[in-house]
């Protein structure tokens, strides 16, 4: 219950922090839409190419720019962490009983709450555009929990990297260096029946493809076997993410 209530407080304080930022949210609800309508503008002749296996791309985009943005949203909460670090507050919060799990499901919690809103957002675009969730409404749920376990899982792992590097130059370099080659190895703007046969082979090792799958799945209303393994794999890589931030504590202190 101290975990819970401690992971409370720390979820509304980043709260707080976000709305204390109106162009920040403003900008968090418009680069979506954006992304949407040039995304769907730019490769809607794609579905003409035969093998694509979809008839509009609006339809074949949305679950995929809702994974885009818990990706890009997510890949760098630890700049939020780093920020701390340099005020000295990451420091107070340690010298109190604060449970250290919490310190980081906090941050967890608040970036999975922001992309699946943008992940809403994205979704009733979509709509307007034409898009449908043949899935009906567990089927956008889906779209909710991969885009969440997917954000979950990097702001894990960017939390874990600005504690042991403690540099914003080298977080930013080493996120752009994780997240657009995840993004290019996927399915996200890409049928994966025209990849090239090794990207193909190395989308199924790619998280950000297990988060792409699953929410194309619940979203078209498929068959749920492949997505509820691709969910549980985003889960378990949620958790490792998870723990490796919580344990760079010890080697954040060490370095103190």
């Amino acid at each position: 219950m101290e975990f819970l209530r401690d992971t409370w407080h720390l979820f509304v304080r980043l709260i707080r922090a976000t709305m204390r930022m109106p162009v920040f949210v403003i900008i968090s609800i418009v680069q979506p839409v954006l992304w949407v309508l040039l995304f769907g503008q730019l490769f809607k002749s794609v579905t003409t190419i035969p093998g694509f296996g979809a008839s509009s791309y609006v339809q074949f985009l949305a679950p995929g720019i809702s994974i885009m943005t818990a990706l890009f949203g997510a890949a760098y909460s630890g700049m939020g962490l780093l920020a701390d670090i340099d005020r000295g507050v990451l420091d107070r919060l340690l010298a109190t009983p604060v449970s250290r799990g919490a310190l980081i499901a906090g941050r967890i919690l608040h970036a999975a709450v922001q992309v699946v809103v943008q992940a809403g957002i994205i979704l009733l675009v979509a709509f307007i555009l034409g898009a449908r969730p043949h899935g009906g409404l567990p089927g956008v749920l889906a779209v909710f929990l991969s885009a969440s376990l997917l954000g979950a899982a990097f702001a894990g792992f960017s939390n874990a990297l600005a504690l042991i590097a403690r540099r914003q130059e080298l977080v930013i370099a080493a996120m752009n260096f994780v997240v657009l080659p995840s993004t290019f190895l996927s399915s996200m703007i890409m049928s994966r029946n025209l990849m090239p046969g090794w990207i193909r082979g190395a989308s199924r090792f790619n998280p950000v493809n297990w988060a792409v799958t699953a929410a194309r799945d619940g979203f078209e209303g498929r068959a749920p076997s492949e997505m509820m393994l691709c969910l549980a794999l985003l889960a378990g890589f949620a958790l490792i993410c998870g723990f490796l931030a919580t344990r760079s504590f010890g080697r954040y202190r060490k370095a103190m």
